[in-house]
């Protein structure tokens, strides 16, 4: 049996499910081949979307329509934002969401896209002719024809779960099996591979707890949602309760380390560091008092809770007792135990910018296969692969996100160039244009882009519209009204500062600290102005109020288009460019970058050698002309 399609997925997590959406929505014919339907969309590890960095990864991805964004809003079960006693750059959607609803909220989301077809099947290898891909055959023996191939493998490429020393079960997750075949195709082809742990802590029967002595944490802001393009109803909310992992946990940990998978010497793979198992933290973290344990429901039907801080791979019965030892759990029935995973992953470096694999034609690498951890980071690999599987088989020129245009990019950018020794986590440090990249700006630095790609419906056209006019709207106002002390005396005085007596614009009072926009804008032309959303209202303050600082980060980022426009051949003979050093000879030769800015991230290229590639570039150019 042969069907044909214009783009396969392989695999329905994160990464897949927005790489099929975006395909999708980009008019090509999709298969998604998953081994199990029923999980698609499925949390395997934290039910949460978002937190730093990957909040506002969540809003980029929906700016294109996303899949992730939406199923969040259906399912938030508790919303926080994140780090609001910090600067804009560093705000922080996070939602805990319904297990259950996630996964199916993102079922319904894809079988919404007339172009997405759904086949239950192991992918055992990848149909190759001449180089490139075209297809992929299932175990069971059917092929499946295509111009393009998105692996979203996830944990599942040659898995191996581990509890204690002992027993280690094939998996790609818990009750799932791996995929074992096309990851040996994959290595005979070739490719670099390595691997990577990850784990999950235990899960406890919440009827089992008690409550009375634990800090409960309630969500708030019950307007916000993840999704530009709707506003949908939340589910009935739910609060987490904190507890710690003390002294007594510490004891346990330190008499049974030599159990656990990872301390025995079961495991040798490196595992996330800003993720730790219980264990990691005990051992490099020898002086701390105690852990800080979240206990987050898994869904409204069920009284499950996720025991958030107590990754580990120690033995079952050792984490009953070591969850007994913490405040509140004394008698707590756990429902599953935790657990690490190892699986493969292939070295990012061989992926080009838009996550096509260098050797192998029309195959893309998307999510924890390039090494990276978490929902939303394989989400936003899943939109870039999507959307380029599309454009490469329409050989149109690829989109490339550059590191001044979202958090997207700087992950992207960051893979293919650094390439990863310890599984990637986006964080608002690794951007150098944070300030830039916010959470509330993600739908206008990539709505445009994701109208002109044809990837909008009418409607959702019509939000991206009203939205960015109502912010344009919001700042002319600014810049044009002025207002005097005399005009709102209450107003600047409460702000504490000296204004001047003649009137000032809006935009140059906003700047201070006190002063809020819309109470501004409110003194001018009543209360009633507007009306506008809050996501318009914020953006506008913030644009105004930081406006310098915008300014400086803007002309940053103007600086680094003009290193990225110094492009580089793919084919340029770096190991006989004896002016640059051994070191940069060797990386740039790994790596190939695509532009100057590129090189001048990869660790071992010095700017000497970066003003010497130039000169090596501009000479061979002169000869050749």
């Amino acid at each position: 049996m042969k069907t044909d399609f214009d783009v396969i997925v392989i695999g329905g997590g994160h990464a897949g499910s927005e790489a099929a959406s975006a395909a999708a929505r980009l008019g090509a014919r999709v298969l998604l081949m998953t081994s199990n339907l029923e999980t698609i969309g499925q949390m395997s590890c934290n039910p949460a979307i978002g937190g730093i960095a990957k909040g506002t990864v969540v809003r980029e991805v929906d700016a294109f329509g996303g899949v992730m964004s939406r199923a969040a809003d259906r399912s938030t079960i508790q919303f926080r934002m994140l780090n609001q006693s910090k600067g804009p750059a560093v705000w922080a959607p996070r939602a805990q969401c319904d297990r259950s609803l996630y996964r199916r909220a993102v079922r319904s989301i894809l079988e919404e896209q007339p172009n997405i077809s759904f086949q239950q099947a192991t992918a055992a290898a990848l149909l190759l002719e001449a180089g490139r891909v075209c297809g992929v055959q299932a175990m069971d023996g059917r092929q499946f024809t295509s111009k393009a191939v998105i692996i979203t493998a996830g944990t599942f490429l040659r898995g191996r779960i581990h509890m204690g020393t002992t027993t280690q079960i094939p998996a790609g997750r818990a009750g799932d099996a791996p995929a074992i075949d096309i990851a040996e195709q994959l290595e005979s082809l070739g490719l670099e591979v390595g691997r990577f742990k990850t784990g999950t802590p235990p899960r406890i029967d919440g009827r089992s707890v008690n409550y009375a002595g634990l800090d409960r944490q309630d969500g708030e802001r019950p307007d916000y949602r993840f999704s530009a393009f709707g506003q949908t109803d939340r589910p009935d909310q739910r609060p987490c309760w904190i507890t710690w992992a003390g002294s007594d946990v510490k004891t346990i940990i330190n008499n049974h380390l030599q159990e656990s998978a990872l301390y025995g010497g079961a495991i040798s793979s490196r595992g996330p560091r800003y993720c730790p198992s219980v264990e990691d933290k005990v051992v490099k973290f020898p002086d701390a008092e105690r852990h800080q344990v979240f206990l987050e429901p898994e869904g409204l039907d069920t009284a499950e809770l996720y025991v958030n801080g107590l990754s580990t791979s120690l033995p079952p019965e050792v984490q009953v007792e070591m969850l007994h030892a913490v405040p509140g759990l004394e008698s707590a029935v756990m429902t599953r135990p935790g657990y690490a995973i190892e699986y493969d992953f292939y070295e990012p470096r061989q992926l080009t910018p838009w996550l096509e694999v260098k050797a192998i034609e029309g195959l893309f690498f998307a999510g924890q296969i390039n090494g990276t951890t978490g929902y939303e980071e394989a989400a936003g690999q899943g939109l870039i692969a999507g959307i380029n599987a599309v454009r490469r088989l329409n050989d149109v020129e690829p989109i490339v996100f550059g590191r001044d245009d979202g958090y997207i990019g700087v992950l992207v950018d960051d893979l293919v160039t650094r390439g990863v020794d310890e599984p990637y986590r986006l964080f608002t440090s690794r951007s150098e244009f944070r300030l830039l990249l916010r959470q509330d700006n993600a739908l206008k630095r990539f709505g445009p882009l994701a109208a002109k790609l044809g990837m909008l419906t009418p409607a959702e056209l019509g939000v991206l519209d009203h939205r960015l006019g109502q912010e344009q709207e919001i700042v002319s106002s600014a810049r044009e009204s002025r207002l005097s002390v005399a005009e709102a005396p209450a107003l600047l005085a409460n702000a504490g500062r000296n204004a001047a007596a003649s009137p000032q614009t809006v935009a140059d009072l906003v700047r201070q600290p006190d002063l809020s926009l819309k109470a501004l804008l409110g003194a001018v032309h009543g209360p009633s102005f507007g009306p506008f959303s809050d996501e318009a209202w914020v953006s506008a303050e913030i644009e105004l109020k930081y406006e310098g600082y915008l300014a400086r980060e803007r002309e940053a980022a103007d600086r680094l288009t003009e290193l990225a426009s110094f492009s580089l051949r793919a084919d340029l003979p770096y190991s006989d460019m004896k002016s640059l050093s051994t070191e940069a000879r060797q990386k740039l030769t790994s790596t190939r970058p695509g532009s100057l800015a590129q090189a001048g991230r990869i660790p071992g290229v010095t700017p000497s050698d970066l003003q010497n590639l130039v000169f090596e570039v501009i000479r061979r150019r002169a000869t050749a002309a």
